[in-house]
């Protein structure tokens, strides 16, 4: 990849105080001094990269990686040449993960948009009964609803809305172009662009002449250092409240529904549909564009596939997949009978299969 003219490159860091923020062991010591500026693939590390690896599949790249260091579990250590300088951890993959957000900080969270120099730009449009903390700033076009209360260091990117009566943390970063209503909202919570919150959930009675709408008169409550993906919706709750639980990371275009009780530290792939009243515990894990039906408990723990179905409650600590999902193991030994099969099919075209 040529320069990257919208992350430029740290100004550099010696090897010895990288591997000190990592809590890891630069494995020589005469490699402390070495610079370091950049997070990069083992295919294309340069000096000044730092790489890492995972497995001993890397062998055959890092016999031409130009990396200026490579972090490393100490198992691996005797799979990289003896030019390259080794950061040892126990966790290359978190240690990694680390040293970029070190080297690229602006990253981490959404594109500022510049305001003014006192950090509220002029066609921002703000309630006057709206409290802002110290350092708080608010984008270009942004709308700031009555009663609305914004904690220190919080920034509102352009073009979004905070609805009346909405609390926000410390530490925040709203992106361009999202709207959050009817939502408290705790510290260092990055919510990304376009992304819907506090919108009334999908619910309706049938009657004689149609389908009658009950209000929605929850909120939406999404606790400390949750991260949101762009497009993504959270609906309220309809009498009770939507609640994303501390340290959970959402992707993009995930739609949560009313009433969903989501616990700590969850990840959500795209495209996942969670329908109103699911109750998720801690530590829950599910692929891309599975789909959950209403009023059903997922226990902690709980790892399913993508483009799974989940149609009951699911034990805590259990791996599913399939529609409807099972344990994976089962699902799995089910797809590679059908692969036989196809595969058997096509040597025998128009015949029957063997039992």
């Amino acid at each position: 990849m040529e320069q990257n003219v919208f992350f430029l490159p740290h100004e550099g860091l010696k090897l010895a105080e990288l591997a000190e923020f990592l809590g890891a062991e630069l494995a020589n010591s005469d490699h402390a001094d070495v610079i370091v500026r950049s997070v990069a693939p083992i295919n294309r590390a340069r000096t000044g990269d730092v790489c890492y690896i995972l497995s001993r599949r890397s062998r055959d790249e890092l016999l031409t990686c130009q990396a200026s260091a490579v972090i490393c579990d100490k198992a691996l250590a005797d799979l990289v040449p003896p030019h390259i300088p080794i950061i040892l951890s126990s966790n290359p993959h978190a240690a990694f993960a680390m040293a970029g957000g070190l080297f690229y900080p602006a990253a981490l969270r959404p594109v500022a948009i510049s305001p003014s120099e006192d950090g509220i730009a002029p066609s921002a449009v703000i309630d006057p009964s709206a409290r802002l903390e110290k350092g708080v700033i608010v984008e270009p076009l942004a709308v700031i609803g009555a009663h609305v209360e914004i904690g220190e260091g919080t920034r509102i990117g352009a073009h979004s809305i905070i609805g009346p009566g909405v609390k926000i943390g410390r530490d925040c970063s709203i992106a361009a172009g999202a709207s959050i209503l009817c939502a408290l909202i705790g510290n260092g919570v990055i919510i990304h662009n376009g992304v819907r919150i506090g919108q009334d959930g999908f619910g309706y009675a049938p009657g004689p002449r149609g389908m009658i709408k009950i209000v929605q008169i929850g909120r939406v409550i999404i606790q400390d250092n949750v991260e949101i993906g762009a497009n993504t919706t959270i609906d309220r709750g309809a009498m009770d409240d939507t609640v994303i639980g501390e340290g959970t990371k959402i992707d993009n275009q995930v739609q949560i529904g009313h009433n969903v009780q989501m616990g700590r530290h969850c990840a959500i792939v795209a495209q996942v549909g969670i329908a109103g009243s699911t109750k998720i515990g801690n530590g829950v894990q599910i692929g891309g564009q599975a789909g959950i039906k209403g009023h059903v408990t997922i226990g902690d723990g709980v790892q399913i596939a993508a483009k799974s179905g989940i149609m009951t409650d699911l034990a805590a600590g259990g791996q599913y997949g399939g529609v409807p999902a099972r344990p994976l193991k089962d699902y799995l030994r089910e797809a590679a009978q059908q692969v036989s099969k196809a595969k058997l099919r096509g040597r025998n075209p128009g015949g029957k299969e063997n039992d």
